[in-house]
């Protein structure tokens, strides 16, 4: 049976991951890739659809974890009567694989363990076969093979082990996966390849230039979404999970295994914040080559590798985290239509010079079209930042995002390119549509009767993300009309603390049900309050977000204050990101331009 969504741990080798719960299961395996089809589900469903349990045969006394410090490895120390424990779990960069190290601290620990494979998100029965000694899985076109020093009975479809560790003792077990058509690949040493795991991330933590207030929370974070990125391509995933539910119980359950357009902007302010260049230019090259062709084909977001299609369906035969159905397998919103993304993609080529990310020459082209395109479908009803399914509207947030798109297009040529007068008659042009919309947006998005910008055009409900106005430059946060925002938002959208996304009452989202405090939200609302000169309550609010992260730092997109669970899908990156971009603002180190 699942655990808690914040009683798992990440692990990743920055192809695949698996999340580790308390208990010491494994119940959600994607490899060799975060989009590959889980070959342990039960993170969505109950054991038979798949685990990768280690646990003790006695009783326990205390569950202790970490990870090691500046790495993705992850400990959890056991005590029990008859000793202590220590369970590393990692997975080898380099390599299609999970090593699992049983430790020996103190005394002698009896412990069980039992791998359930089921491919296909716990759908396909595995073949099982003893080769050279060790176990195969497979159920084409994808094999696992266990090796271990510890004695194995195999069953029909699943494998298991009882095994004693003294104090001293290492037992490790190896998990790796190859394609059914060809041959495993040769063992791993793999107390070897602990060390060389922990000397790869400590020295790529070690680098990171954030010393500010906070440094260790942040630093923490950047790793978290150094294992989120995809290592070939440079993208990076919003969460490594899909379908957690943002409802206990609900239908707002999504697969969120795929790199959003929304997240490029602040993707690249975090990577800066921490110094390392080298992954920002990888993720700006994965932006432009998925994004830089006919801007009207361009999506809201895109498989890692850059892949379009992103077919949507239901996994019937699971019955979701907590009973929380359906269960969303890929993600029907590529497909919609979001004016913020042309904003996203100028801001971060714009954001990617000004913070020392080195020249794409490349890039001033894309960059052009966008705007043309932009330029003549701006006024156009949209699908929104939150993926409404309720129909299009012209969203506040999306307006603005195309004011942020000229304004962006418009600071890279004079920033970056002044001497290039080719440009001059479309700057005006741009310059002319950037005051075009500003009107625009003061005359419909801000409705005079709650004080207040709103979400839609002529619509009266509420919206947090008209709280990055002043973030992202369009108002100063000392306008009347942002401070009237912030107090209607304070009123309304707040719960027990935190922010909500949009009035659940008055938001059409074409879906039943309600959902959590949305994290980023409740981040930008910190910001928000910093930018008013209201650092008191900032830091208040940044302290107890902080408080909602899990033993080992993580936190999830939602947080459900009456139950006081985190909910959807874990870990997240948005909630991360936000989580830098707010530390920066507290220290004074603002990476957003100032108003115009």
């Amino acid at each position: 049976m699942a655990s808690r969504i914040e009683d798992y741990g990440l692990i990743s080798n920055q192809h695949g991951s698996a999340l580790v719960s308390k208990a010491g299961s494994i119940d959600w395996l994607c490899i060799p890739r975060f989009d590959s089809d889980a070959c342990m589900a039960a993170l969505l469903g109950r054991d038979e659809h798949g685990h990768w349990l280690i646990h003790p045969s006695e009783e326990i006394r205390y569950i202790h974890r970490r990870y090691r410090p500046g790495t993705m490895i992850l400990e959890t120390e056991i005590a029990c009567g008859g000793g202590v424990v220590r369970l590393i779990d990692f997975m080898p960069l380099g390599q299609h694989s999970i090593v699992r190290i049983l430790e020996g601290i103190e005394g002698s620990v009896s412990l069980d363990m039992s791998l359930v494979v089921r491919f296909g998100y716990g759908h396909y029965l595995p073949w099982l076969r003893r080769v050279n000694g060790h176990v195969v899985f497979t159920a084409a076109p994808d094999s696992l093979v266990v090796r271990t020093s510890a004695p194995l009975d195999v069953g029909e479809h699943d494998a298991r082990s009882t095994v004693t560790v003294n104090a001293g003792d290492h037992v490790a077990f190896e998990l790796t996966w190859f394609p059914a058509s060809g041959a495993a690949p040769p063992p791993l040493d793999c107390l070897a390849e602990l060390e060389q795991t922990e000397r790869i991330w400590t020295e790529w933590a070690g680098r990171s230039r954030y010393k500010g207030p906070y440094a260790d929370v942040v630093n923490e974070s950047l790793i978290t979404l150094k294992a989120m990125i995809y290592a070939p391509s440079g993208g990076i995933v919003a969460a490594p999970t899909a379908s957690l539910p943002e409802e206990i119980g609900g239908e707002r359950n999504w697969d969120y295994r795929y790199c959003w357009l929304r997240d490029a902007t602040l993707t690249l302010d975090a990577l800066m914040v921490g110094g390392y260049v080298d992954e920002a230019r990888a993720w700006r090259s994965w932006l432009l080559n998925a994004a830089a062709g006919a801007p009207q084909q361009s999506q809201i977001m895109y498989g890692i590798d850059g892949e379009r299609r992103l077919v949507e369906f239901d996994a019937t035969w699971l019955p979701g985290y907590e009973e929380s159905r359906p269960v969303h397998i890929g993600n029907a919103a590529h497909e919609q239509f979001q004016l913020d993304v042309y904003g996203e993609v100028a801001q971060a080529l714009y954001e990617a010079r000004r913070l020392g990310v080195p020249e794409e020459r490349s890039a001033i082209g894309p960059a052009i079209q966008l705007i043309q395109y932009l330029a003549t479908v701006w006024e156009h009803p949209d699908d929104g930042i939150w993926e409404v399914r309720g129909g299009r509207r012209h969203f506040v947030h999306s307006k603005m995002m195309a004011w942020v798109a000229f304004d962006r297009f418009i600071r890279l040529v004079e920033e970056f390119y002044p001497n290039e007068t080719a440009h001059a008659e479309g700057l005006q042009r741009c310059r002319a549509l950037r005051a075009r919309i500003h009107r625009d947006v003061l005359e419909h998005g801000f409705d005079a009767q709650l004080n207040s910008f709103v979400q839609a055009y002529n619509r009266p409900a509420l919206d947090a993300s008209v709280l990055l106005m002043p973030a992202l430059g369009f108002l100063p946060a000392d306008d009347p009309r942002i401070q009237g925002t912030i107090r209607a938002i304070e009123t309304k959208l707040v719960r027990d603390g935190f922010v909500l996304r949009y009035e659940p009452a008055a938001t059409d989202d074409g879906l039943a049900g309600s959902e959590g405090a949305f994290l980023a939200c409740s981040f930008w609302l910190v910001d928000a309050y910093a930018y008013s000169g209201r650092r008191r309550d900032a830091e208040a609010l940044f302290e107890r977000l902080l408080a909602l992260r899990n033993d080992v730092g993580l936190l999830a997109e939602e947080y459900e204050p009456r139950s006081g669970r985190l909910v959807g899908n874990f870990p997240q990156a948005f909630s991360h990101l936000a989580l830098i971009h707010s530390a920066s603002v507290l220290a004074n180190e603002e990476l957003t331009p100032r108003a115009n």
